[in-house]
């Protein structure tokens, strides 16, 4: 039975409505990653827990009250953020947890709730923060 919400151990940003789903073990980088996303523009959804709810089609995170407004720097502290304001909806997932080796990768998918997104692997490369806030912008060539 497909279910309507679920909580994942995940961060998510925002950029201009469409929501970016970071996910991966503890200490992989999501929020170091979603904080360098949040310095090119983007907005905060949710640090470590992202609730996620299926609503008329669109895949809609938040976050659980206890933990509005906040997000983890490792090594400094907890520190106050601003939130995306107005709804969003998932657009990509990233899987810190895996890594892609390839130039251009097979485009893998991942079924939250039902709905099919794109699912990105982590990349240990200086400009990948870079490319993926691209692609979270922009989304992706229909080659």
């Amino acid at each position: 039975m497909m279910q309507d919400t679920v909580r994942l151990h995940a961060t998510t940003v925002s950029y201009e409505g469409r929501a970016l789903v970071i996910k991966g073990p503890s200490g992989s980088g999501k929020s170091s990653l979603a904080l360098a996303l949040m310095a090119l523009g983007a907005e905060l959804v949710a640090d470590d827990q992202t609730v996620l709810t299926r609503d008329q089609g669109y895949l809609r995170p938040s976050c659980p009250h206890a933990l509005i407004g906040m997000i983890e720097a490792r090594g400094i502290g907890i520190l106050r953020a601003d939130m995306a304001f107005g709804p969003v909806a998932v657009d990509l997932v990233l899987d810190l947890g895996q890594r892609a080796t390839e130039r251009l990768p097979h485009m893998q998918n991942i079924l939250l709730c039902g709905i099919d997104f794109p699912l990105l692997s982590g990349h240990d490369d200086p400009y990948f923060m870079a490319r993926v806030f691209h692609a979270l912008k922009f989304g992706f060539a229909n080659l």
